[in-house]
């Protein structure tokens, strides 16, 4: 039962450890997206440990299975595997990884649903207060102007995704403000943060204990709206994305001395204003390379003797 428990050990020390490393770094807001990246490595890491650990404890507990994962093994490679020594908890192990596996599929089903219902009450919403001309078809315009006094823009994703502005919105935002917030919520688009946001959702709501999971999801929420700051910075400033975020959220009262839902907009204007250098190529680069390398740390458990057999 040794493989089976180094790769559960591992995917919880993984889920243990890496909220804690990732909270003391300050490195992520430098580079959001490399940060996405190392989270979405990691979280994967921890979910093959754990499948693998299924995997494994299955294969000791049922024959047919052990015969379904080692069917064109040699003798030799079963047999370093020492199975037939795992004991009766194999079973147990097997069947709680398996339930854990079954309700994290059931969560991300049930999230996705979810966000295909606000999705088309959303769509439904919008052909109320802006209807379609005569001859036009559904989904045709890629930006849609709302008549409203507050100042809103998003992005509704789908088939045919569209941006949605006010006109409150069009009144304050001057000169290329909106064509930074049209960059930022194509960035989101483009990246196909939605996704991200969905899985990391279910997992959190799945498992809500698990701290790994719960990191996941918060740090989603604030690096897909950095990433996206980026990208819009890149293209038209940082001062003129800053000043968009101000115009639109600032009778919010988001930057008064209350705490509000969206307390992250004040860091994000204060880190578009106060920039701070970026990481060197390099360490971007080794940072990528380690991340990648997390999912392949249960493989080689995993895998490391049934190699050595056959060696």
């Amino acid at each position: 039962m040794l493989v089976s428990l180094v790769l559960l050990l591992l995917g919880a020390l993984a889920a243990v450890v890496t909220p804690r490393l990732m909270a003391r770094a300050e490195w992520p807001e430098r580079e959001p997206v490399v940060a996405l990246w190392v989270w979405q490595c990691v979280v994967a890491g921890v979910l093959l440990s754990f499948g693998l650990s299924m995997t494994f404890s299955a294969a000791a507990a049922w024959q047919a299975v052990r015969g379904q994962v080692f069917a064109p093994a040699p003798h030799a490679v079963v047999e370093s595997y020492a199975l037939a020594a795992y004991g009766p908890w194999s079973a147990v192990m097997a069947v709680l990884l398996a339930l854990g596996g079954i309700w994290s599929a059931a969560m991300l089903t049930r999230e996705i649903r979810r966000a295909q219902v606000r999705r088309r009450r959303r769509r439904a919403e919008l052909l109320v207060r802006s209807p379609l001309m005569p001859g036009e078809r559904p989904g045709a315009g890629r930006l849609v102007v709302l008549e409203g006094e507050r100042p809103d823009a998003w992005w509704l994703p789908g088939a045919a995704p569209q941006l949605v502005i006010t006109t409150a919105a069009l009144g304050r935002l001057k000169g290329r403000q909106l064509d930074a917030v049209l960059a930022h919520e194509q960035g989101h688009a483009q990246a196909r943060h939605d996704w991200l946001l969905h899985c990391s959702a279910a997992l959190a709501n799945g498992f809500p204990q698990v701290p790994v999971f719960a990191a996941f999801r918060d740090e989603m929420h604030r690096l897909v709206e950095l990433a996206a700051d980026d990208v819009a910075s890149r293209r038209f400033g940082r001062l003129t994305i800053a000043l968009a975020l101000v115009e639109l959220n600032e009778d919010r009262g988001v930057f008064g001395p209350c705490p509000t839902p969206d307390a992250e907009l004040p860091l994000r204007v204060n880190r578009l204003l106060s920039p701070v250098e970026r990481l060197t190529a390099g360490r971007r680069l080794r940072l990528t390379a380690a991340a990648a390398l997390v999912p392949v740390v249960p493989l080689l458990v995993a895998f490391v003797p049934g190699l050595s057999a056959l060696g």
